[in-house]
């Protein structure tokens, strides 16, 4: 059994906040590139149903946003908000509304609130904003034996 995760990556975000993910944030330096994340974590990877994922995200329109500005919540992980946020958290609820036993987060949070994450530690950043980007797919990542995630399939939005 492996983890799985649905992201949405930025790439655009890449040049900005690369160098800095690698240093502070445990999911780059295992292969995760820079990304808003839909559901963590998902099912285990015997368990994925690709083709209900598939049919889900062609009733999602891609759309445009832009990271406007950092965050920082009380422990100190720094992040990026997307604006507008509300699509990725309807592509998060229509996920968990298919998949009940898997909320985001493993339920430890009440409030999803879409971010890029920077650094999980307390760091002061400057980051070049806005950084603008389209979401135009989800990708479904997998996590290997030896931790490193990759992309198992990648899924068009309408």
């Amino acid at each position: 059994m492996s983890r799985t995760a649905l992201i949405v990556t930025v790439p655009e975000a890449d040049a900005a906040v690369g160098e800095i993910r690698l240093r502070h944030d445990w999911s780059a330096a295992h292969g995760v590139p820079a990304h808003i994340t839909v559901l963590f974590p998902f099912v285990d990877s015997e368990d994925v149903h690709e083709q209900a994922l598939a049919e889900l995200f062609t009733t999602h329109a891609a759309f445009d946003f832009v990271l406007d500005r950092i965050e920082r919540w009380d422990d100190g992980i720094v992040w990026l908000h997307p604006e507008p946020s509300k699509p990725f958290e309807e592509l998060t609820s229509a996920v968990w509304r298919l998949w009940p036993d898997y909320p985001p987060y493993e339920g430890t949070i009440d409030v999803v609130i879409p971010h890029l994450t920077v650094s999980e530690t307390p760091i002061d950043v400057d980051v070049d904003l806005p950084i603008r980007s389209r979401a135009i797919e989800v990708r479904l990542i997998e996590e290997g034996a030896d931790r490193t995630w990759a992309t198992r399939r990648v899924f068009p939005l309408a």
